[in-house]
């Protein structure tokens, strides 16, 4: 198995090279102009894995895989690291945080591992001494609270229990509408990005991801309104035109089925 692996990752690099050399739009490619591209695909592959397609995973693995190896091609060329460079790297980073595997390290909890994960991160020689720095400025908001949250806890920066986080919220909460009754247009933003926070940091005290979450109810949303619409056009019949008890008429079906579907 591990030989057809490499004979395969051997290819693949054969592949990648003669299209680097002979194809127009391979060879003008750069970091900068494959970025955009890179986004979209790792996006592709979390739709796949979101809607449990096990091929198109694997092609959407083929995907990003082609990008990584590609980035390390154009740095290989103009003499900065190569392909067997970000291994060896990331090897040695892999050993490196896991001391509970390839050393002397206690860790019995997957929080353990974490807490152990970021006090060993900060210890590196990148020059990266700020607890939160590592965590991308381009991450949309949702993901960038919950990795912030994550990383303040691994120093010790987090409530003792969930029961502080929820007092927090309902603090949030009543600031929030405080700010309603004043109609302040800037203060209800800064608030509301407050209960959010305060929401995704309840959310992750469960070790439930919130942008997982808020994707199942937005995949919810869309198939009970689909099933809305559908019926609508059936009868003949604009959404526009109908009042809101008639189209809660459909959505209260779409939901019956679906506890019906999950019971049988």
């Amino acid at each position: 198995m591990m030989d057809n692996t490499l004979n395969q990752y051997q290819r693949f690099i054969e592949v990648l090279q003669r299209l680097r050399k002979e194809c127009p739009w391979d060879r003008e490619q750069t970091w900068q102009s494959l970025r955009t591209n890179t986004i979209e695909e790792v996006y592709e592959l979390v739709d796949a894995i979101q809607k449990c397609d096990n091929k198109e995973v694997q092609k959407e693995l083929g995907d990003v895989f082609l990008h990584v190896n590609f980035y390390a091609l154009i740095a290989q060329e103009q003499g900065l690291f190569n392909m067997a460079d970000v291994i060896d790297s990331l090897c040695q980073k892999l050993i490196y945080r896991h001391p509970h595997v390839f050393g002397n390290a206690e860790a019995q909890t997957s929080d353990d591992v974490s807490h152990n994960w970021e006090q060993l991160k900060l210890k590196e020689k990148d020059g990266n001494k700020s607890v939160l720095s590592g965590v991308p400025s381009a991450l949309p908001a949702l993901i960038k609270a919950y990795r912030v949250q994550g990383k303040a806890k691994g120093v010790g920066f987090d409530w003792d229990n969930v029961d502080g986080a929820w007092d927090k919220l309902q603090e949030e909460i009543a600031e929030f509408k405080q700010e309603v009754d004043k109609n302040d247009k800037d203060n209800m933003e800064a608030e509301f990005g407050d209960m959010l926070f305060s929401l995704i940091n309840i959310a992750r005290h469960y070790h439930i991801n919130p942008e997982n979450a808020l994707e199942r109810t937005n995949q919810k949303f869309i198939r009970r309104f689909n099933y809305l619409e559908e019926h609508t056009i059936k009868q003949g019949r604009d959404l526009k035109d109908m009042t809101l008890e008639e189209m809660d008429k459909y959505w209260n079906e779409a939901k019956m089925l679906e506890k019906q579907n999950k019971q049988s």
